[in-house]
């Protein structure tokens, strides 16, 4: 599906129903039905639930999301990608980014800066492993919501091509939100994907905002505020690197450890 360096990626901005996996896997698949063609899919944060800061009774231990997306996958041959509220043991629960790739090929990333101001702390456990990924020509880098705000964890040590961020991010925040897609984009050299919801839980309401950001921080595609809605476009691979080849600024990245 993905020739000449070009990848096709489609980014999914749902409104979740709260709680509601069932109702919200058949919005994802049919959504993904009417945009066919991808090489990967990419939902938003918790995306089976909502963004629940209080997991128990919500998150899930039998795997249930995680095999609608092997499900998907299968189905249109192509990745899907999105985080689900995961409890791994009786007291240990993950915001769990998987990313299930069409032969069934699961890897995941759990969220590493825990959203402290909502007390995502206090019931979750943070991961501690960077997470790069290569599907079809394509290396990702796995990050989650908070994640964004930290440019040392999201740091490009020229592994990795596109970061994708998946996200509960609310609208009084937004334009941080836009703001920090681009200043990770251009100061990692990559594109970024960034998959924001739309709608209302019982804690906040979201507006979107999810867009496809290239290395020179200009917003490839974006979707409409407020409005649910899937976009796709291309990723360049022959122009990300020419552009790196022109202007290698990650040659000069400082030195420090991650």
């Amino acid at each position: 599906m993905c020739d000449n360096n070009k990848f096709k990626i489609t980014l999914l901005q749902t409104d979740i129903a709260w709680n509601n996996r069932e109702a919200n896997a058949l919005n994802a698949e049919q959504m993904i039905a009417e945009n066919p063609g991808s090489d990967l899919y990419v939902l938003p944060e918790m995306w089976t639930t909502g963004f629940a800061t209080a997991p128990k009774g919500i998150a899930e231990n039998k795997g249930e999301g995680l095999d609608i997306m092997k499900q998907l996958a299968q189905k249109t041959n192509a990745a899907i990608a999105g985080s689900i509220a995961t409890q791994v043991d009786e007291n240990d629960f993950r915001n769990r980014f998987y990313f299930v790739e069409p032969d069934g090929k699961t890897t995941f990333y759990d969220k590493h800066h825990l959203f402290t101001y909502g007390g995502e702390h206090l019931e979750y456990s943070a991961g501690t492993e960077r997470v790069v990924i290569d599907f079809r020509g394509v290396k990702f880098r796995l990050i989650v919501c908070y994640d964004l705000r930290f440019p040392v964890w999201c740091r490009n040590t020229d592994n990795y091509d596109c970061i994708i961020c998946v996200a509960s991010w609310p609208t009084p925040r937004i334009e941080a939100w836009s703001t920090l897609l681009k200043a990770r984009a251009i100061e990692n050299q990559c594109f970024l994907a960034g998959v924001n919801r739309v709608g209302t839980d019982p804690s906040c309401e979201y507006s979107g905002g999810t867009a496809l950001i290239d290395p020179y921080g200009k917003t490839i595609v974006e979707c409409e505020r407020g409005k649910q809605q899937a976009i796709s476009t291309i990723l360049d691979l022959e122009q990300l690197y020419a552009f790196r080849q022109k202007f290698p600024v990650l040659n000069d990245k400082d030195g420090f450890c991650l």
